[in-house]
């Protein structure tokens, strides 16, 4: 019979060796990373801003990893149902979503049964771009100034003005209770289902507003036919859309809003995966395809990466997270 501590030294050796294999098949795998196609999750329907840098995003990411990778709409909850399905897909690099200022720092707030950590559960990889929100009205609307719209939001009193956004919880909701705040009105909210659903909605009156991210409406503003255009959230005018006047300028003194979008994968994934995202995600936000395209839907490519987009995601709960209790929001 084998003494017990010669037993208990074999099977050490035993797990040390499975161990060292296991290490040695994740090295091969990750140096392999990425030998068959991606799938990028967008959390929200097909044609908003979101599906615009998820897409333009896989291409920058295909360019850098010399891969296919298919983009995969996943709509729902404020883009809980998307970034869920990420959290819990197999950690190795070839399922990663795109997140968002709602669905990394405001869903948790308001969602009482959330079904994903976006701190414990996601690894961030790098921001994609950054993008003014954008109030407009339809061309045959009255108000053709911020001001206008605050005056008649204040003489609206039985009857409150409503507004349009992409959904509860979103940047573009956010950004209407803040403005609500700054200003002292009272507005109703009215959400849906992306701007696909919202616009129409306003041009055929509706709704009185439509809060939207800036690339979701852009052109139809530059075009000027169907809605117009009252001011950019942000605290500088967007060189795409240089005649719209910010907030800020237009009587909301200190507003300052901009929308974000990342990418992210499942917790667990390897590191040498996640620096080979990081450094695609890297190369192909400067490339000159990128930068032309971001430019014109009026947004700038991002410039965090992995450990730096994680500070910047905490800053940014902490704002939106005092807002959203504030203000009372919740998911309904």
């Amino acid at each position: 019979m084998k003494h017990p501590h010669f037993v208990r030294r074999l099977l050490f050796s035993a797990f040390a060796v499975a161990g060292l294999l296991s290490t040695a098949s994740s090295v091969v795998q990750a140096q392999d990373f990425p030998s068959r196609p991606m799938t990028l999750v967008v959390p929200y329907p097909a044609a908003g801003a979101a599906d615009m840098f998820g897409r333009s995003m896989a291409q920058a990411l295909e360019g850098a990893l010399k891969q296919t990778v298919v983009v995969e709409n996943r709509p729902g909850a404020g883009g809980n149902v998307g970034m869920t399905y990420v959290s819990r897909a197999k950690p190795d690099g070839y399922v990663i979503g795109l997140g968002t200022i709602g669905t990394q720092t405001i869903n948790q707030f308001i969602y009482p049964e959330m079904q994903f950590d976006p701190e414990k559960d996601l690894m961030p990889i790098a921001l994609v771009s950054t993008t003014p929100n954008v109030l407009s009205v339809a061309a045959t609307s009255p108000w053709k100034n911020l001001q206008d719209v605050i005056n008649a939001a204040k003489q609206a009193k039985d009857k409150k003005l409503t507004y349009g956004t992409p959904g509860i919880g979103s940047s573009v909701h956010l950004t209407a209770a803040y403005f609500e705040a700054v200003t002292g009105i009272e507005l109703l909210h009215i959400p849906f289902k992306g701007v696909s659903a919202s616009l129409p909605a306003l041009i055929g009156g509706q709704i009185d507003l439509l809060f939207d991210n800036l690339p979701g409406t852009i052109n139809q503003i530059n075009e000027g036919g169907r809605i117009r255009g009252i001011a950019v959230t942000s605290a500088e005018r967007s060189p795409q859309a240089p005649n719209l006047p910010t907030f800020a300028e237009s009587g909301a003194a200190g507003f300052d809003v901009t929308a974000w979008f990342a990418i992210y994968a499942p917790r667990g994934t390897p590191a040498a995966v996640m620096d080979k995202l990081i450094a695609a995600s890297r190369e192909g936000l400067k490339t000159d395809k990128v930068v032309q395209a971001y430019a014109k839907m009026a947004a700038t490519p991002g410039n965090r990466f992995g450990p730096e987009l994680g500070a910047f995601e905490q800053a940014e709960r902490a704002k939106w997270g005092k807002l959203v209790k504030d203000r009372g929001i919740k998911a309904e």
